[in-house]
């Protein structure tokens, strides 16, 4: 299963110091069923740790989930600063994921060329 993660995650994730070894340990998670929301449409939510402490004082992230796979993180927030995601974004993210579950590796690999979708790597 590939890992990505776009361009406005990229950068808030660099902000709060999540790694891609967190991200990746997160997509294993939901692969196993370990989810917070399953939001309908391919859309996961899911609680993630900040590094060196637990999920209770993390972040929410919000993940296009397709088993086996593609895993895209596309939006995330501190949990102490918001509970969910409202419905007009509920609607725009699940937009957002079908386009990205039906891009062909090549769209994928221009994605990636742009800088508009990175990859998660093994740290």
């Amino acid at each position: 299963m590939r890992i990505f993660k776009n361009k406005m995650f990229f950068k808030w994730a660099k902000s709060e110091g999540l790694t891609d070894l967190i991200l990746r340990k997160a997509a294993e998670e939901i692969g196993q069923g370990l989810i917070d929301a399953n939001l309908g449409g391919h859309l996961i939510k899911k609680r993630v740790a900040r590094k060196g402490q637990g999920k209770r004082s993390g972040f929410r992230t919000i993940v296009v989930f397709q088993k086996d796979y593609r895993t895209f993180f596309i939006y995330g927030f501190p949990k102490n600063q918001r509970d969910n995601i409202n419905d007009q974004e509920e609607k725009g993210l699940k937009k957002l994921a079908q386009d990205l579950l039906e891009a062909s590796d090549r769209e994928l690999k221009e994605m990636i060329v742009n800088s508009d979708l990175y990859e998660v790597g093994h740290e």
